[in-house]
């Protein structure tokens, strides 16, 4: 490393993608620094993937008890204890940040440096003013909640995905203006906690529509009211807040919470001085080898844009730290996005791998599908749970799957297996042809592949 460099690479963020861009670095015998002006881990750990999933999981089992479908086995639940359950939640935070992050960080020989990062112009940050030089920098300062669009919305208080993981009670009513992963998520969080929950927005709709119908099914069962428009305006209304609906509907509760999406909040960054090109939601602009208009600097995660999950995140700091240290002529890494998954850890979870069916005929394959309710898997009858389908898309003329579909308890379980599928492009067949172990939920695939054969029902082995 030149004497003109403090480091060969800055990483401004802590989160999945900028410790895998640390440790990438690291691993190439490079010298990293990481910068970061909040709490040390991201979004992820600290007020997305981690404290909303342990909640999930906390009302999922007060749910279960209060559902319980076995006669001799009798439950029962009361009431929630939430300001008890977040301070177990930020227990578990902490010993992650410590455990995943800090002890990783030092393990792995870079240091974390706390401060505001501003580019003070194409070459060089400053961190809380100080010059930190770098060979190269990597851009990994996340997402952030984004509420627009929504007339009276600074007239009211509310709630987002950040802030409802700071409630000591559990609302009486609540009211969430999105239907997407997160809206449908802390819906379901707060009606299983006690809350009664209506949801304003069109459920799941990048799903695949038998999907989708299952679970609006689901959520009726939990007596979750949905709203299938878009909020036009909100109001304060004696108890809390008053939504409108385009038609002109009206739904009041005690707190709303807005989750209609994310966006990203670089103004401190300054990238303006650095010739660092945004977009008009504030992500950052990238190639595909995750590099900026600088060719210095690179961003990776949810601040460029990326498909916003963590193991995203992670890929984009990797392939981002690979090509900002890469020699002149090195053969650029990229992200292969070939059966990315995804989870919504709603219950039973919905989960996808690979392409939709509108997905592969818009991309010219001659597509054939099937549809597997739960209530043919064995499994899920022993579980008295049969709430639930599997779809699993596929190339008519070549059998090669390309992509699955579940809503199914465990359907991100199920969605590992069909990733590999894909990635390895198997065919129908030879899932329906490989050994799935009976009484499991991913039995449900090579049961599906099957229907690729004979749609006639089969026995419980065969």
């Amino acid at each position: 490393m030149s004497l003109e460099y403090d480091v060969d690479l800055a990483v401004i963020g802590s989160g999945g993608a900028a410790m895998a861009a640390g440790i990438t670095a690291r691993k190439a015998g490079a010298n990293v620094a990481l910068v970061e002006r909040g709490a040390l881990g991201g979004t992820c750990l600290n007020v997305g993937c981690v404290p909303s999933k342990t909640l999930l999981a906390a009302a999922g089992i007060r749910h279960g008890a209060l559902t319980n479908p076995f006669d001799g086995v009798p439950t029962s639940a009361n009431g929630v204890d939430l300001g008890a359950l977040m301070a177990q939640k930020s227990e578990l935070i902490n010993r992650l940040k410590q455990h995943k992050y800090a002890e990783v960080a030092d393990a792995w020989g870079f240091p974390m440096i706390s401060g505001e990062a501003r580019f003070a112009d194409k070459d060089t940050v400053e961190v809380d003013g100080k010059p930190l030089r770098a060979r190269a920098y990597v851009i990994a300062t996340g997402s952030q909640p984004t509420v627009r669009g929504l007339d009276g919305i600074e007239d009211v208080g509310y709630l987002t995905s950040t802030t409802a993981m700071e409630l000591s009670e559990v609302p009486e009513s609540l009211v969430v203006i999105g239907g997407g992963y997160v809206g449908m998520e802390q819906a379901q969080l707060f009606a299983h906690l006690g809350a009664r929950v209506t949801v304003v927005g069109r459920l799941a709709p990048h799903a695949e529509p038998e999907l989708r119908e299952v679970i609006a099914g689901v959520f009726a069962e939990d007596g979750i009211t949905v709203i299938p428009e878009h909020a036009t305006g909100v109001q304060r209304a004696e108890g809390g807040v008053r939504v409108r609906t385009m038609s002109g509907e009206q739904v009041s509760a005690e707190q709303l919470l807005v989750a209609t999406g994310r966006h990203s909040d670089t103004t401190a960054l300054d990238l303006e001085a650095a010739g660092v090109d945004t977009d008009e939601r504030g992500f950052v602009m990238i190639d595909e080898r995750q590099a900026t208009s600088n060719p210095r600097v690179y961003a990776a995660g949810d601040v460029a844009g990326t498909p916003q999950y963590v193991y995203v995140a992670a890929e984009s700091g990797r392939v981002a730290a690979i090509n900002a240290l890469a020699h002149h002529g090195t053969e650029p890494a990229t992200v292969n996005y070939t059966g990315l998954p995804s989870v919504m850890f709603t219950r039973p979870q919905l989960a996808s791998a690979g392409l939709t069916e509108e997905q592969a005929l818009e991309q010219g394959h001659a597509c054939a599908c099937r549809t597997l309710a739960m209530e043919d898997v064995p499994r899920a009858l022993v579980n008295h749970d049969t709430r639930g389908a599997l779809k699993l898309v596929a190339d008519a003329s070549t059998g090669r799957v390309l992509g699955v579909h579940a809503v199914a308890d465990g359907a991100g379980e199920i969605t590992l297996a069909a990733t590999y599928a894909i990635k390895a492009e198997m065919t129908v067949d030879d899932l329906a042809d490989t050994w799935a172990p009976y009484l499991t939920m991913a039995e449900s695939l090579r049961i599906t592949a099957g229907l690729f054969r004979n749609e006639l029902p089969t026995s419980c082995c065969a």
